[in-house]
This record gives C-alpha cells, structure tokens and sequence, in this order.
C-alpha cells in the first residue's frame, strides 16, 4: 500500500528540500487564492450593474488586449532580469488595482468604468508577471525535483481555485464584494512578505538584453518545435470554445444565486485538485501528447453535460469532470515544457506559453457571451463543448508531432 501511495500521491520531497520553494508556495497559494475572490468578484459586479452575460463575455475581451500586447514582453523580461524582483513589483502593482476596486464598490452606485478599466490592469500586470512566475521555478529546485514541483505547483493553483470561488460565493452573498477585494489586498501582502525572503534569481549568465530580437528568437524557437505548438494549438482550441466562464452569473441565476455561483467556479477546480494531489503518475507518462489530446476532447465532453444540466449537481459533477480532463492536459503541457526548454529562453517561451494559455480562455468567455445572445444560454454551452472536441480531433490529425 506505500508502495502504490507513493506512485500516486503527490511527492513533497522538493518543499522539504527547498527553502525558496516553501516560500514561493505559501505565497503564491494565498496571493492566487485572493486574485480568485476577485476573479468571482469582477464578472459577478458586472453581471450586476448590467444585467448582461454579453458586456460580462466583454471584461475577457478586454483583458485580452493587454496580455496580446505584452506577454512577449514579459517573457523578455524574465530571461533578462532578476525573476523574482518582477514578481514582486507585479504583485504591489495587482494589490494597488485590488485596492481601487474596494474603493470604487464602496461607492454608493459603483462605476462599471472602473471596474473595466481595473480588470484591464490587472491582466496587463498578470502578462508581466506570470512569465517570471512560471521561469522561476526550475531556478529553485534541483532539476531531479522539477517534474515533482511542477506537480505540487498544479496543487498549490487547484487548491486556489478551489478556495477562492468557493469562499467569493459565501462572502459576496454575506458580506459583499467590498470584503472580496479586500481580502485579495491582504492576500497580495502576504506574498511579497514571502518573496522578500527569497533569495534572488537572477538572470542567466548567457542573457542577453531586452530587444525585439530576442523577443523574435523565442517565436522561432517555438516554431522549430511541432510538439510545442501543438500543445498550444491543442489547449487554445479547447479553451475558446468550451470556456462557460461568462456565462456562470446567469447560469447561477438559474440554479440558486451567489452561492451556486461560487459553487460553479469552485467546480472545474475541485475535479483539478482530484488529480493534482493524485499526480504521482506523471513521470511514468510515455506518449504525453496523446494523453494530452484525450483530455481535452474529455474537458469538451464535460462542457456539453454542462449545457444540458438542468440540476444544480449535475452541473457541478460535469464541471468537476471537465476540471478533471483540463489539469490532466496542463499537467501534460507543463512537464512538456518544463523538461524540454533550455533555461536562457524559459523566460520567453513561458510568455508565449501564456499567450496560448490565456487568450483561449478570454476569447472563449467573449464567444461564449456572443453564442448566448445569438442563440441562448443552451445553446451557447453545449455548443461550445461539441466544438471543441471537433476542433480537438482536427488538430490531433494536424500535428501528429
């Protein structure tokens, strides 16, 4: 039985084994926590002031703009500067923004702008950041730990999504969003306590310095590697079609209010955790790709469920599944990239990874806010899972690599 426990169940070791891992950890478990408070709390707010699933599927849109336009950037960034540094002056940046919304929804009559113009900021700071965040990993574990910590990073992000939607429903419902985005101000506090006792991570001794170069180097790069562009090709798909993001607010209005809400955003996350704590088995993967391919098809088979739950369980058990099938993919993509990208262009390659793993999920909740009005909630939902798998299977037979 310890024998199997040990083949399933989530190493550890490396949090015992690093200092600056253990840090990172607790910092960024509580931080991503707090920022999922807010991710609840944004399109809840909007969902609020107009009554529209349309103008919600916008607030994507419009965080889009800014991580196309600098997610390159940062990935430039981390390869030439001191990772740790751009992760803690992003994280005041995100606490600032944090604080502008309690501000504004302590108003009597909140300003949609603001809350727009916020959402917008924070994910230009969050395309400055992740690419530092997602580099500085291999920087503070020995490389025979590196499959392991990426796997107890795929708990550390699980156990935030499932926290933080679940607690945004209670709280919003009790105390309102005011205390939401207050909490994710002190949560962002505790982080850069965390990372001040970190010790720097600074750039390779072969960095070189930030140019369109450089930026046009890492693309090439990515080009040369079908296995790489099919992962991102693979997860865009499946994320634009099949994300129903925008359309939780009115699917909760339907199922029970603020508390279904959270409930909804909680689900995908429970399932993920499902398989984040039992990911022992990851390293034994052969055929990743393969793998990869059927968990997305299985994210899109769950979406479908979704559209044609009329219960609430039903719903959550469907989103719990199609959680389930996205960390199973992510997992397979991060050990992909994790182990195969030289470190002087991790920087980079992590900002194009974040290009492929955000905008999908963007663009999905502006389509999914446009296939709602064109044709109803159902429809929206359903039909984006179909599609999904379809785009899946086309893509598969594309890119055999």
């Amino acid at each position: 039985m310890r024998r199997v426990l040990r083949a399933v169940i989530a190493d550890v070791g490396p949090l015992r084994r690093s200092a600056d891992l253990r840090y990172l950890f607790a910092g960024q478990l509580v931080s991503m926590t707090g920022s999922m408070l807010t991710a609840v709390a944004i399109p809840y707010q909007v969902y609020e002031i107009t009554r529209s699933s349309l103008l919600v599927g916008l607030v994507s849109l419009l965080q889009l703009v800014p991580i196309l336009a600098l997610g390159a950037f940062g990935g430039a960034l981390a390869d030439a500067l001191d990772r740790r540094r751009m992760v803690r002056l992003t994280e005041a940046g995100l606490a600032v923004c944090s604080a502008v919304l309690v501000l504004n929804s302590a108003l009597g009559r909140p300003r949609l702008a603001v809350v727009l113009a916020a959402a917008a900021v924070m994910a230009a700071l969050d395309a400055l950041q992740r690419p530092s965040l997602d580099a500085l990993l291999p920087r503070v574990v020995d490389p025979a730990d590196l499959d392991a910590a990426t796997a107890l990073s795929s708990v550390r992000s699980t156990v935030a999504m499932v926290a933080g939607p679940a607690l945004a429903g209670v709280v919003i419902a009790t105390a309102g969003v005011v205390t939401v985005y207050g909490l994710d101000v002190a949560s962002f506090g505790f982080s850069l306590i965390m990372l001040w006792r970190m010790e720097a991570v600074p750039p390779p001794p072969d960095a070189g310095r930030v140019s369109l170069a450089g930026i046009a180097e890492g693309f090439r790069y990515a080009r040369s590697r079908p296995d790489l562009t099919g992962t991102y090709a693979i997860d865009m798909a499946a994320m634009f079609f099949g994300m129903p993001e925008a359309l939780f607010p009115q699917l909760a209005t339907h199922l029970g209010g603020p508390a279904a809400l959270g409930l909804l955003f909680t689900a995908p996350a429970a399932g993920a955790l499902a398989v984040s704590v039992t990911s022992g088995w990851v390293p034994a993967v052969r055929r990743k790709g393969l793998v990869l391919i059927g968990a997305a098809a299985g994210w899109g088979a769950g979406i479908v469920v979704l559209g044609l739950a009329g219960r609430l369980w039903l719903a959550l058990v469907a989103l719990g599944f199609a959680g389930a099938m996205d960390m199973v993919s992510g997992l397979m993509r991060s050990t992909i990239w994790n182990s195969t990208i030289p470190d002087s262009l991790r920087g980079r390659l992590a900002g194009i990874e974040m290009l492929s793993y955000t905008s999908g999920p963007l663009l999905g909740n502006f389509e999914g806010g446009v296939a709602e009005a064109v044709g109803g909630l159902r429809f929206a939902v359903t039909s984006g899972g179909l599609a999904c798998m379809a785009a899946t299977a086309v893509i598969a037979l594309a890119v055999p690599a």
